[in-house]
C-alpha cells in the first residue's frame, strides 16, 4: 500500500485486527506513532491530509492490578530465598522497581556508605531476526524514573553478603566466570546476567510451586504501592518512590485503593453536618 492511497478505513481496520491480539493501550500507542508519522508526511507535502485524524482510537481499559498483602509479600520473600528470583522479587515488592530496573541494577548504583540505591540503568530484551538480544541502557523509562531510594538495613545486609559471595564465585570459577556482567547485581553463580524473560517465565512457576495465587511480576510493583498507601504514605510520595512521570499516572492506578483519604472525607462530612458531635448526641438530648 502506498502512502498516498492510505485511508482512515485502512487504519481503522488495522486497529480492529490488532485488538484481537493486544490490549487497547497497545493500539493507542500504535495510533500515536502512526498519527505522528502521517502528520510529518503532511508537513513535507507527501500527502494533503492526515487520514489518522479521522480514525477512532480505542478507549483505554482501566487497569486494576492484582496485589499481594503484607503477609503474602513476606511469605514470597521467604519462598524465593536462595533462588535466582530472590533479588528481583525483593526489588520489585519492596522498592517497586520495574523488571528492567531490577535486572539493570549495578553495584556502582549502591552507596553502602550513605545507604542509597540510585535507579539509573535498565536492561530489557527483544527479538531480532529470530534471536533474543539484551538491550542495556543508561536511561530509565522517563526522567522521573531515575530516582534515589534509601538502602534499608535488611536489604543492605543481603547485598553485602551477595557481593562477597559473587567475589568468591569469581575466584572459584576462574576463567569460566562470565566477566561481561561484573558490574551487575543480579547474576548467577557463573556471572551470567539473570535475563528479563527468565524472570517473567519463572515467576509464575515459583508462585505455583509454593501455592501462591497467580499474579504477574509487575504486580509486585503494584503490591508495593498498595502497602505504602495502606500505611499512610501519600500519593505524591508514592509517585516519587515508583518513579512515575506525573501524579495523574499514580492517582489513576491507585486511587481506588486510597481508603484512608475516603475515611478522612467521611470524617469531614460528619464534622460539617454536626453528626456524632457531642451537642447532637442522643445522650445529650
Amino acid at each position: 500500500m502506498t502512502l498516498k492511497n492510505l485511508t482512515a478505513k485502512d487504519i481503522q481496520e488495522f486497529y480492529l485486527k490488532e485488538l484481537e491480539r493486544v490490549s487497547a493501550s497497545s493500539v493507542i500507542h500504535y495510533h500515536a506513532n502512526i498519527h505522528k508519522a502521517l502528520k510529518y508526511a503532511v508537513k513535507i507535502d507527501l500527502i494533503e491530509v492526515n487520514p489518522a485524524d479521522k480514525v477512532e482510537r480505542p478507549k483505554k481499559d482501566r487497569f486494576v492490578g492484582s496485589f499481594y498483602d503484607a503477609d503474602e509479600v513476606n511469605a514470597l520473600f521467604e519462598a524465593s530465598k536462595g533462588s535466582k528470583l530472590e533479588l528481583p522479587i525483593l526489588f520489585g515488592a519492596f522498592y517497586g522497581l520495574r523488571r528492567s530496573e531490577a535486572i539493570g541494577l549495578k553495584w556502582d548504583a549502591i552507596d553502602f556508605e550513605h545507604d542509597t540505591i540510585t535507579i539509573r540503568h535498565t536492561v530489557t530484551s527483544c527479538d531480532l531476526d529470530g534471536k533474543r538480544i539484551l538491550v542495556a541502557s543508561d536511561t530509565t523509562k522517563t526522567k522521573s524514573s531515575m530516582r534515589t531510594l534509601p538502602l534499608v538495613p535488611f536489604v543492605k545486609e543481603q547485598l553485602l553478603a551477595l557481593r562477597k559471595e559473587q567475589k568468591e564465585n569469581r575466584r572459584l570459577c576462574g576463567r569460566s566466570y562470565n566477566k561481561e556482567y561484573l558490574n551487575y547485581v543480579c547474576v548467577n553463580e557463573i556471572g551470567d546476567l539473570i535475563k528479563p524473560h527468565y524472570v517473567t517465565e519463572s515467576f509464575p512457576k515459583l508462585l505455583k510451586a509454593n501455592g501462591f495465587r497467580p499474579i504477574r511480576f509487575h504486580d509486585l510493583r503494584h503490591s508495593c504501592a498498595s502497602l505504602l498507601l495502606a500505611n499512610g504514605v501519600s500519593m505524591k510520595q508514592i509517585q516519587e518512590w515508583l518513579g512515575h512521570s506525573d501524579f495523574s499516572t499514580t492517582a489513576n492506578i491507585y486511587a481506588h485503593l486510597d481508603y484512608s483519604s475516603k475515611l478522612t472525607s467521611a470524617d469531614a462530612m460528619l464534622s460539617g453536618l454536626g453528626i456524632n458531635s457531642p451537642q447532637c448526641s442522643p445522650h445529650n438530648g
